[in-house]
């Protein structure tokens, strides 16, 4: 019996580690030796006892000696050597001269840097309580690179079973844990490593210690008995009691509505509502930071310089310098008032094309400014040093789009080809109703059916066939920027130097999966002193009726760009929240789900910062001004529903696809040239059976999902909290099986991975030359009002109307700017099913699936440079046509227009 329990202590680390994990003998349960049998044995008158029996007796009372001694020595305490390894960071650099560094030099010689504390699985079968915990220091051993080792032994006997490490931190400053490993001294084959990748705070910031679990995952219901009070714990820990003013270093996780993006206090112009808590403005939910609210508004808070969000969300210290979110905060912060700088006039146009065209071949001269010099390391793409001098300059490199073709921009095949293949392919839909009607009310916005009629479609589609044929073989299509705009136009106009129309634009499909827009209708709604007014544009081969086309694509797309990503960050951010909230670290669905929030909450938190904020460059460069993100709001109310995030069921929704068994996916294209849809549904299945794997791996059954108390209490928290403003609406889907919960996850996953990457990774390629994609429009038609100077400005000269329409040369410069480095991968990008977790590769079952997920993956690479090479896909494929590769899985860092990162990083 003793064989195995020597075989396991010799050869693996279950013995010391998780002995639940491998059915190995325990030494508690081996039978001790009988001394009395013995003895009474040895007590016998040898003289009546036959020679052979006599032997017999000998050789028992041996064999009992070697087996107690066995026993005894395979309960003796064994040397485990623990090595813990730390990151270096920029700010531990910064601060080698601190009082604090020199008293935590002082710690590393006393040999005290880290206490560690080892947590047995198990209960001690003896009395039934947890095992006391084996405490001991590391001390500092060495030092390579950024990382630095500790390192310290202990004495584990060896039916303890390690589950768990508790680690407290002696020093002053926090420290970033990457792994601990813990191997039997001599013996590093048999080693356990232990996934840190978190920072820990100073026992003087916060006296609660940190836990951390081994890499394998359990339910609730299978925790091992020793681990409960901790698992509980921690999760009591993340949550909170949801009072005061969070601390750099906390890691706690609550809700609040949006209450930040105003100034109050500042400005009265810089008062914004609160997004979420109301019917008027519904909106998901961020993370509370429990600062103070402004003294002229006790519903909004103060803003800050810098935003709570809990510690191991954030990205800057660990990723460093070149990491694109430190690019990100740069730009905002200092490059783009050096653009204010340098361009004086705000209301400055481009006085011709070519002047735009300097800005890739001359680019912008920046003032001197301390500092700036700084940022030619971390966006080196677009701030430059002149060669004969030591001043700074803004160049920017040709957008992939004019680089290729440089008039394309101007033709409606593309415009009409980037509905399909450019970065905001969700809003394209079948139109099922004909004549369009408004549901506004016609007595406040003007008469409500829309002035696009049959007639003028099937002149436009020169009679090929009638609306109602159209409308039965699926050929008509619409982008439908009305109802939704059209309360917003009368404020926006009341802004400066900006302007809006609420918008539909009728495309038609051509026989060769092509669409070609047939009808641009502008409309601005009645107000008290002017009726109703609205325009049909069409396609036109005379001057003025051109210019006029030209002149109504470039307010759709700038209406179009409002509506960019208004599913990603913001409703992302309550899915992370709720898992550190309810689901365990050692939870199978919190790892699975882990990677794909990685670094979301920061981001999300710079950008109410500086990019979403009242006065930010989302104010000053889109057409809505004041407005953009309280219509997101409103966008959100009427359009969200986590049911139709999954790419199948939005593209049932708009019309774009239909449920067909035979069809591959399950879904048959409306338009069978739909680049989007087509990449994004590889992307998608490929997910979707890899969550199916691995939830499966996890509930065979359907009681198993609904037993689970913790997933149940994140999906609750999302619901009711997260989403509060949407949680009694009847399309939620419940998490009470195996393919719920498998739909559920891999819609989320979808999202912050596929989702985002189609609309945000090619913002560069076709925003980077603003004239095919405009974020703002600064003056009306010119025939709104034929009376005005403009129209016979427009008439004289159209092109200096078309320019004066686009941004000003700051706003264009700037946003070029966002968008170089909004569609920048950074060199440390981690991509879809590129690389595994450690907590994967534990499970043999788990690491297969996510194996057969990677080979997909690659496998999908090869089939999209396929289709980008088929010339009869003419959406992706033809003359100077920019090659669809936003879903291609991966991608080398830089501004790349293709690549698949696993969350929300830019």
């Amino acid at each position: 019996m003793l064989k195995p329990l020597l075989r396991a202590q010799n050869n693996s680390p279950s013995l010391f580690f998780i002995s639940s994990l491998n059915p190995i003998i325990n030494p508690t349960t081996i039978p001790k030796p009988r001394h009395a049998q013995s003895q009474s044995c040895q007590s016998r008158r040898r003289e009546a006892t036959p020679r052979a029996l006599r032997v017999r007796c000998e050789a028992a009372n041996e064999a009992a000696a070697r087996s107690a001694a066995a026993a005894t020595a395979t309960k003796s305490p064994a040397k485990v050597k623990a090595v813990v390894t730390v990151q270096s960071t920029v700010s531990r650099a910064l601060s080698d001269l601190s009082v604090a560094r020199g008293l935590d030099d002082v710690t590393d010689l006393l040999g005290k840097t880290l206490l560690l504390e080892l947590v047995s699985s198990e209960l001690d079968p003896r009395t039934g309580l947890e095992k006391e915990t084996i405490a001991g220091y590391t001390n500092k051993a060495s030092k390579h690179c950024d990382k630095v080792k500790y390192e310290g032994e202990f004495s584990v006997p060896s039916t303890f079973g390690v589950g768990a490490v508790v680690v407290e931190n002696e020093h002053l400053k926090e420290m970033y844990l990457h792994n601990i490993v813990l191997a039997p001294v001599g013996d590093n084959a048999s080693s356990l490593t232990i996934d840190c990748r978190s920072w820990v705070h100073s026992k003087f910031d916060n006296p609660e210690k940190r836990v951390f679990f081994t890499s394998k995952s359990y339910l609730p219901s299978q925790t091992p008995s020793g681990l409960e009070r901790f698992r509980k714990k921690e999760l009591a820990n993340m949550r909170g009691d949801g009072t005061g003013e969070r601390k750099p270093f906390e890691r706690i996780y609550d809700y609040d509505t949006y209450n930040d993006l105003g100034d109050p206090d500042k400005s009265e112009d810089l008062a914004r509502p609160v997004l979420g808590g109301s019917k008027e403005f519904p909106y998901p939910r961020r993370c509370r930071t429990g600062r103070p609210r402004t003294k002229k508004d006790p519903l909004s808070e103060e803003q800050s310089s810098s935003i709570y969000i809990p510690r191991d969300e954030s990205f800057s210290e660990v990723k460093g310098l070149t990491f694109s979110g430190t690019a990100f905060r740069s730009v905002l912060n200092a490059v783009v008032p050096s653009i204010k700088t340098a361009i004086n006039d705000t209301k400055l146009s481009f006085p011709y094309f070519t002047a735009i065209d300097s800005l890739f071949n001359e680019g912008v001269k920046l003032p001197k400014q301390e500092g700036l010099s700084f940022f030619r390391t971390i966006i080196p793409r677009i701030i430059k040093t002149l060669e004969d001098s030591t001043d700074n300059v803004l160049h920017f490199e040709t957008p992939e789009m004019i680089d290729r073709d440089k008039f394309a921009w101007l033709r409606d095949e593309e415009f009409s080809r980037q509905i399909l293949a450019g970065v905001n392919p969700f809003s394209i839909q079948l139109v099922t109703e004909f004549p369009f009607v408004s549901k506004l009310d016609p007595e406040v916005y003007g008469p409500a059916e829309s002035a696009i009629t049959a007639e003028l479609i099937e002149r436009e589609i020169l009679g090929v066939m009638t609306v109602e044929e159209a409308l039965k073989k699926k050929r008509l299509f619409i982008l439908d920027y009305h109802d939704q705009v059209l309360p917003y136009v009368h404020k926006v106009r009341e802004l400066e130097d900006t302007t809006l129309y609420a918008s539909r634009t009728v495309f038609f499909l051509t026989s060769d999966e092509a669409l070609m827009p047939i009808a641009i209708e502008l409309t601005r709604p009645a107000s008290p002193t002017k009726p109703q007014w609205r325009q049909v544009f069409t396609r036109c081969w005379d001057a003025t009726g051109a210019w006029l086309w030209r002149l109504a694509k470039v307010h759709v797309c700038a209406t179009d760009a409002c509506y960019h990503q208004l599913r990603t960050h913001c409703c992302t951010e309550p899915y992370i929240i709720a898992a550190n909230r309810q689901l365990s670290a050692m939870h199978p669905i919190y790892r699975l789900l882990h990677p794909h929030f990685r670094y979301t909450m920061e981001i999300n938190a710079m950008a109410r910062q500086s990019l979403i904020s009242a006065g930010s460059i989302m104010e000053t460069c889109f057409s809505l001004g004041k407005y953009s993100i309280e219509f997101s709001a409103i966008a959100y109310g009427q359009l969200w529903r986590f049911d139709m995030e999954a790419l199948p069921a939005d593209l049932i929704r708009r019309g774009m696809a239909v449920e067909d068994p035979t069809a591959e996916h399950g879904l048959r294209l409306t338009i069978k040239d739909y680049p989007f849809a087509n990449d994004g549904l590889l992307i998608w299945s490929s997910i979707q059976q890899w969550v199916g794997d691995y939830v499966n791996r996890y509930y065979p059954t359907a009681s198993d999902v609904m037993a689970d108390h913790e997933l149940q209490a994140w999906w609750e928290d999302v619901r009711t909290k997260g989403h509060a403003d949407k949680k009694d609406e009847p399309w939620w889907p419940t998490v009470a099986s195996p393919s719920e919960l498998t739909q559920v996850l891999t819609t989320i996953i979808w999202v912050t991975s596929g989702h985002h990457a189609a609309v945000n990774f090619g913002l560069y390629h076709f925003g980077g030359y603003f004239p095919n994609r405009p974020t703002i429009t600064r003056k009306e038609m010119p025939i709104e009002d034929t009376s005005l100077e403009d129209f016979t400005r427009f008439w004289r000269k159209p092109e200096a109307a078309l320019l004066e329409c686009f941004p000003s040369q700051i706003q264009a410069t700037a946003m070029m700017t966002v968008l170089d480095v909004l569609s920048t991968h950074s060199p440390d990008e981690e991509y879809l099913g590129q690389e595994p977790e450690p907590a994967w590769t534990a499970d043999a079952v788990v690491n297969a699936a996510f194996e057969r997920f990677n080979g997909r993956m690659r496998e999908i690479e090869g089939i999209i440079d396929a289709r980008n090479a088929d010339p009869k896909l003419k959406n992706r494929c033809g003359v100077g046509i920019v090659p669809y590769e936003l879903l291609k899985p991966f991608s080398k860092p830089g501004v790349t227009g293709m690549g698949v990162p696993n969350s929300i990083t830019i």
